[in-house]
């Protein structure tokens, strides 16, 4: 397994409907290195992100989806996802704050 920093983890934030409604409890969605595992998310998200407390990391591995153009037949680049919940006394994360 490759050493991944705590800067490395965290690719991008999901932005969805989905999403948007689970953080009225506490619960972010990220993108996140395809190699990290769940105590390097925590990490991470308690790092990056003043104040804030994990209680749980969920994550998915995503397959890539089958695109075509024409005849020829490809798939996009394989994802993670991970769904980090906060404890209730924790601070929320501010980049979603703006959205």
């Amino acid at each position: 397994m490759a050493d991944i920093k705590y800067y490395d983890v965290i690719l991008k934030p999901v932005i969805t409907e989905k999403s948007m409604n689970a953080m009225g409890e506490k619960k972010y969605t990220f993108l996140v290195h395809p190699e990290a595992n769940k105590s390097q998310i925590k990490e991470a998200v308690e790092k990056m992100f003043e104040g804030t407390k994990v209680k749980s990391v969920n994550t998915m591995n995503m397959d890539g989806k089958k695109k075509r153009r024409g005849a020829v037949v490809g798939k996009t680049a394989k994802t993670k996802k991970a769904i980090v919940a906060l404890t209730e006394e924790s601070k929320d994360i501010e980049i979603f704050e703006e959205l």
